[in-house]
């Protein structure tokens, strides 16, 4: 069942917010942004995690990831090119260090939570 975001969420703050705590590599920071039951499918969890699915579930596996992904890319920085409004979520995109563009598709809770990401990388 989806959930409708609260239309009074800044998109645009949400993704600056999102990307700034990235940058400064603020693992508490960039773990404020989801929820407890969170779900994450990107094929760069595929790679580091060394799981064909990709997938990453809840608040504790993502934040083991963030830290494995952070320590793999010391040097990780994003710059944010555009964000994107749904019903209940919202699509970040953004280039990488490497110059790859990436966009992460998210649902958000009403609250203003990630629940759910999908991450998709240029070739």
């Amino acid at each position: 069942m989806m959930t409708r975001m609260s239309p009074e969420l800044d998109i645009k703050d949400f993704a600056r917010n999102w990307i700034e705590a990235w940058n400064s590599h603020n693992l508490d920071g960039i773990m404020s942004h989801y929820e407890d039951d969170v779900v994450l499918t990107s094929p760069v969890a595929s790679t580091i995690l060394n799981s064909p699915s990709g997938t990453v579930e809840g608040r504790v596996a993502l934040r083991e990831y963030f830290k494995r992904g952070l320590e793999v890319y010391p040097n990780l920085n994003f710059e944010l090119l555009d964000v994107l409004r749904g019903v209940s979520s919202i699509v970040i995109c953004y280039r990488n260090q490497k110059g790859t563009r990436t966009a992460e598709f998210m649902e958000l809770t009403a609250n203003g939570k990630i629940i759910r990401v999908v991450a998709n990388y240029s070739m």
